[in-house]
């Protein structure tokens, strides 16, 4: 724990020297809440941002130009989280600070919506979640990701969504009417089905099997969702038994796609994780210190080797006919009403071609001037 977290205030000052400008105005600044009831531990700063929808840097070289990022700071407290060094930028640490002092843009959904109706905003692609959850404790008493996807669903902006939460679920309508106008993709991270490796390294999340409910749940529903099985731990989630576990329950479950993404430790996370690494599991430092000699990424044969295993395990066929159900479900609401208008009397609306809708395979190796960005 670093020095920044005695301190307990914003030095927004550091922001103001990024060629983006300061994040925030200085009149914005200093409202505190302390959380009570089930966010008894935690502070919530609240902030009135100048922009909502980022641009991504072209060297960050991620698949996607835009984002979209209500909160920082995440409650998860996943020991390996590459955002939390955005808590440094703030004059906070990247330890319990990150996980307990979360910065929440009150005015996210009233700036998306004036942002979008901007002559120059060309309906690009939006992600959330790529630097801290959108469906994180705090959004139970904001509700900011609700309205950020009631608005894009108003302006038929395509957008995507990652997370570990089953908080998501509480949108499954939204998401589903949102489908109907514009093209919606999903991904839910488990990073392993072993509860002790899931206890250990994030804590705040809702359990993996949780999590394949909710996947199967969000496929039901006509939504497409995938799931990144992220990251991948040396030692402790990457043996072969425990990816083919994972990714097997992950198809069973009905999602789209299966991508695995190798632990990686970027300046600022490295010392984080490892430290909480030595620890919880010293035995294993040994075995991170040879994985990651040589930088942040693990070699590419190890890469290699977790992607092959994910890729051999089969997608059942039964997952085949559970679409088609869907599939139809969807054309008979779809079917015209006595006047020409759907069942309930309402316009009917034709989903995407559920064949062309893609799930993004977000590989999440930010650079820093993207981590400075979000």
């Amino acid at each position: 724990m670093d020095g920044h977290e005695e301190a307990g205030q914003l030095r927004w000052r550091l922001v103001e020297q990024e060629e983006s400008g300061m994040l925030f105005p200085v009149s914005a600044l200093g409202e505190r809440h302390v959380g009570t009831g089930e966010y008894r531990g935690m502070e919530f700063f609240h902030v009135n941002a100048r922009a909502i929808v980022n641009k991504v840097p072209a060297v960050s070289k991620m698949p996607f130009e835009y984002t979209i990022n209500a909160y920082r700071g995440c409650s998860h407290a996943c020991t390996y989280c590459f955002a939390r060094p955005t808590h440094s930028y703030l004059g906070l640490g990247a330890g319990e600070d990150f996980e307990r002092k979360i910065v929440v843009k009150v005015n996210a959904v009233e700036r998306l919506r004036r942002e979008l109706r901007s002559p120059r905003w060309q309906g690009d692609h939006i992600a959330m979640g790529t630097n801290t959850d959108p469906y994180q404790k705090a959004e139970g008493k904001y509700h900011l990701t609700q309205g950020i996807v009631r608005v894009l669903a108003e302006a038929g902006n395509p957008f995507s969504i990652l997370t570990k939460s089953t908080l998501v679920l509480r949108d499954t309508a939204l998401l589903v009417e949102a489908a109907t106008r514009t093209r919606v993709s999903l991904s839910l991270s488990i990073g392993t089905l072993d509860r002790e490796v899931w206890r250990l390294s994030e804590p705040g999340t809702p359990p993996p099997d949780k999590r394949l409910e909710a996947v199967a749940k969000l496929n039901e529903a006509g939504l497409r969702c995938g799931v990144l099985i992220a990251p991948v731990l040396p030692g402790l989630s990457d043996s072969e038994d425990q990816l083919r576990a994972v990714t097997k329950a992950c198809l069973e479950a009905g999602a789209v796609s299966v991508t695995p993404v190798a632990l990686h430790l970027r300046p600022g996370v490295r010392e984080h994780y490892l430290q909480w690494l030595g620890n919880a599991r010293p035995e294993l430092m040994a075995l991170h210190t040879e994985r990651f000699q040589r930088g942040s990424y693990q070699p590419a044969a190890e890469q290699h080797r977790i992607s092959e295993i994910v890729r051999s395990v089969e997608r059942p066929v039964s997952r085949r006919a559970r679409w088609r159900r869907v599939e139809r479900r969807v054309r008979a609401s779809e079917a015209p009403g006595p006047s020409g208008s759907g069942p309930s009397g309402q316009s009917s609306r034709t989903l995407p071609d559920k064949r062309r809708v893609r799930v993004e395979a977000l590989q999440l190796r930010p650079s820093t001037e993207q981590l400075r960005l979000l």
